[in-house]
């Protein structure tokens, strides 16, 4: 339990205290957001505001979780380790697309293919490593390993692992358009998971994720929610700084990295039920008006769409916001209401 409290402490305090710094070094070197001319206009006066802000998240994330394990708290896990380079790689190739769009002083960084293909080496590279070192389990679950329990063997659960990033990385990616939309609804996911790998440590006999794994992932989750949290003050509207892809990718390379690992796999799409709306929003937009060269939205992602309803920008966070608690508190009553199921209450 201490552990989970300085992890989520350290993360808070690293970004609350460390993105000052971060902003006046990006404003320094001249690195602002290129703002997409499609959008609303509303939002050609963000033009400039220093980017990156990823690195403050991920990287606090990441100490709060080392810290931790720091003395006699905890010990580092095999899931762990292998977690976190997963995050820094996905939060690399967010960086480097960042890192282009500011040079070039244009909205677009690194080319569709280029970005899925080293996605796609991050995601197959983790399936591997899960799979052959860390035994995790190949079957399909949704709120435990034999949760439906299907066999889907070695290849099939690598498939489903690799699409689950890809799509959650992507997903988070198309969120992150309004002030602290994506960090405000991340933080949410992460507090899921905190509660459902600590519920695995004290039910170790129903879930096939014991001690020190399940708290390993808890002391991960909980150090996003504080790196989140504190990355929120600055990234509140109005925003002094976004986190760019540095951020997107990162948080949704954490968010199904530390689903497949506590074998909630079907329960990703409920606890991120946010990203799928704004997923599936801009598939329609794009399906619709290949196919009948009609929009369904003035706009897409749906939150865009909003705004040119009239909402102000913080009335759609904010209500995204709740819907997004609303995902999440969804997923942990299918998590717990399963667990009564089994008659193992207590």
């Amino acid at each position: 339990m201490v552990a989970l409290l300085v992890a989520g402490a350290v993360g808070f305090l690293a970004t609350i205290l460390g993105t000052p710094l971060l902003i006046g070094s990006l404003r320094v070197r001249g690195i602002g957001q290129q703002i997409r001319e499609d959008g609303p206009s509303g939002h050609l006066v963000k033009a400039g505001t220093p980017t990156m802000g990823g690195i403050a998240i991920v990287g606090a994330a990441i100490l709060g979780y080392t810290v931790a394990h720091a003395g006699r708290l905890e010990i580092f896990t095999a899931r762990g380790i292998a977690a976190v380079v997963t995050i820094g790689l996905a939060a690399l190739i967010g960086f480097v697309d960042d890192y282009m769009k500011v040079s070039r002083r244009r909205s677009l960084g690194l080319n569709a293919r280029a970005k899925a293909g080293a996605l796609l080496l991050v995601a197959a590279g983790f399936a591997v490593v899960a799979v052959k070192v860390l035994g995790v389990s190949t079957r399909l679950s949704f709120v435990r390993y034999d949760s439906p329990g299907w066999q889907l063997g070695a290849i099939g659960w690598s498939v489903l692992a690799v699409l689950a990033i890809l799509g959650t990385t992507n997903a988070v990616n198309l969120t992150d358009g309004l002030d602290g939309l994506a960090t405000g609804s991340s933080a949410f996911a992460f507090i899921t998971f905190t509660i459902i790998g600590f519920f695995q440590l004290r039910h170790f006999f129903v879930y096939r994720n014991p001690y020190p794994a399940s708290l390993d992932e808890a002391i991960l989750s909980t150090a996003f929610i504080g790196a989140c949290a504190g990355f929120l003050w600055w990234n509140a509207a109005p925003a002094k700084i976004f986190m760019g892809d540095t951020g997107s990718l990162g948080l949704g390379a954490a968010i199904a990295v530390i689903a497949l690992l506590e074998n909630v796999d079907l329960l990703l799409p409920i606890i991120g039920g946010l990203f799928v709306v704004e997923t599936v929003s801009v598939i329609l937009q794009v399906g619709s008006f290949k196919l009948f060269h009609r929009r369904v939205f003035k706009i897409a992602p749906i939150h865009h769409h909003f705004e040119l309803l009239g909402w102000p920008e913080t009335t759609v966070t904010v209500r995204f916001w709740i819907l997004s608690g609303a995902f999440a508190a969804l997923g942990i009553g299918a998590f717990y209401g399963a667990y009564l199921a089994r008659g193992k209450v207590g």
